[in-house]
């Protein structure tokens, strides 16, 4: 979720300058020998991907008719991206399928679900009037059989006995051939407590909700509640923690297929987190989350947005996937959270991104290598916040470093942080284009450049360093980390 303002508090300024002091970009500027990279002779690996799959949090995927579709927060509208492939849904332009003129729901809007119900698609989501607590739940309808639209709004879902009350994070259980609206709203156990309501219709709640008192390791939220069905069983996960936390994770309940989910004392807690921060791996704050099937419905996954940084902060929370598994007594195993640029096989039944890496230090798995022209430094300081724990940095105005590869756009991905100035990056040799590195929290692997759409072919993404930085920042270092090549 987005920060919830009357409640969540930042850290104060001074302890949080502190540390990101200790976090500045790579080491003081000792300088290094100017070097060229080039790149080691690796086959492209058509069937992997690596995270992220989008800036945004909050995300929900859905497959369907051969593509993937996936939504995340973006705020003032809700959108969408589609693939025909899970590595290629950062390449994707989005499409904005809904925005509103009423201005009782058209800020703060969160979380966005999607779900077929016969021939049309039901879109679930959150929205307030600009103030966090007047948070509550709507329904749009498609007008045709695609979940990408268009929609129109169908209606408020109210619970009779929270009419009034703040209400966040709708989805839908499917039980028993009924449905139940899941969400995370006012209870007598948390302002953002875990509630169920029965309802007739996708669009229509038919009576009360009630609460579930659901563990989650701290006190302050139970959010984000998503369903699996397998074994005889029904399995509720959900988020908990403040989101900004680099605790945020995931809990789990579950529900005889048999039994009514509306008795509370029907649903029994599993013991711990079933998904949660891998400082190891560099990621933190893993949660809201959502399931989905591989194309070819063979394997489970999981997607989630979590941090590369350890800091209380509400930035930086990006959209990833891994694939899950079944445990012997069937419950889900979730896995831990995988470093943000491993490279991991696509799901089953994909056909394949077409997408290669290309390393700071000249390695690639596909046609791509970078090379450096005046003093930069290199070395593993940044350690998990960096692809293979390593980068290139450098603050003198005039060196560049220039990848070249042979595909149709490129992603720069690198470690933004307060010591971090502006570089100016251009395609082919083409207009520059002016790129602030800087962030208020150091993060590592954070997309700061995404080339336009290019003609199949050889091209190269050259980063100049200027030298300049903007006020708020403490020098004017450029980062260098990976790039993403896409070739289709």
């Amino acid at each position: 979720m987005s920060p919830r303002t009357a409640r969540r508090r930042a850290a104060p300024l001074t302890a949080l300058l502190a540390v990101l002091w200790g976090l500045i970009s790579g080491p003081p500027a000792a300088t290094a020998a100017p070097h060229t990279a080039t790149a080691a002779p690796h086959t492209a690996a058509a069937g992997t991907f690596r995270n992220p799959l989008n800036t945004g949090p909050d995300p929900f995927v859905t497959t369907w008719n051969g593509t993937y579709y996936l939504t995340t927060t973006q705020g003032d509208s809700i959108r969408m991206w589609r693939s025909t492939s899970l590595g290629t849904l950062l390449d994707a332009d989005p499409i904005t399928v809904w925005t509103d003129t009423d201005g009782s729901r058209n800020q703060h809007i969160w979380a966005p679900e999607f779900y077929r119900f016969g021939n049309r698609w039901y879109l679930y989501y959150t929205a307030d009037d600009g103030t966090d607590d007047h948070h509550r739940l709507y329904v749009l309808e498609s007008d045709r059989d695609d979940p990408a639209g268009p929609y129109h709004f169908k209606s408020r879902l109210t619970p009779p006995n929270h009419t009034a009350d703040f209400a966040i994070d709708p989805g839908v259980l499917q039980h028993n051939g009924r449905l139940y609206l899941a969400y995370s709203g006012i209870n007598q156990y948390q302002h953002n407590g875990l509630n169920i309501a029965p309802m007739s219709n996708p669009y229509t709640v038919s009576g009360n909700a009630v609460a579930i008192n659901a563990a989650g390791g701290c006190p302050e939220v139970r959010e984000g509640p998503e369903f699996l069905y397998r074994n005889g069983r029904t399995w509720m996960t959900y988020s908990t923690c403040d989101t900004g936390k680099p605790d945020y994770q995931v809990w789990m309940m579950s529900l005889p297929s048999t039994a009514d989910p509306l008795v509370p004392g029907n649903w029994t807690q599993a013991s711990g987190a079933v998904f949660s921060r891998a400082d190891d791996h560099g990621v933190y704050g893993p949660g809201h989350h959502a399931f989905f099937r591989s194309p070819d419905s063979k394997e489970d996954w999981i997607v989630y947005h979590a941090k590369t940084t350890s800091v209380n902060t509400y930035s930086n929370r990006t959209t990833r996937a891994q694939k899950i598994t079944w445990n012997a007594d069937g419950s889900p195993n979730l896995g831990r959270p995988l470093a943000m640029g491993a490279t991991q096989d696509l799901p089953s039944g994909d056909p394949g991104a077409g997408t290669y890496w290309i390393n700071d230090d000249g390695q690639s798995s596909g046609d791509g290598g970078v090379s450096y022209t005046g003093t930069w430094n290199s070395g593993t300081g940044c350690a998990t916040q960096c692809f293979w724990g390593d980068d290139h940095w450098s603050d003198r105005a005039g060196n560049t470093a220039t990848f070249s590869f042979t595909g149709t756009r490129i992603a720069l991905l690198s470690v933004r942080d307060t010591g971090n100035g502006i570089a100016a990056l251009s395609i082919d040799g083409g207009p520059e284009q002016r790129v602030d590195f800087y962030g208020a929290v150091r993060t590592g692997e954070t997309l700061q450049y995404l080339s336009p759409r290019l003609a199949s072919g050889r091209h190269t993404l050259r980063i100049r360093v200027t030298g300049e930085h903007n006020a708020q920042s403490g020098a004017s270092f450029v980062s260098v980390d990976r790039a993403e090549v896409y070739t289709r």
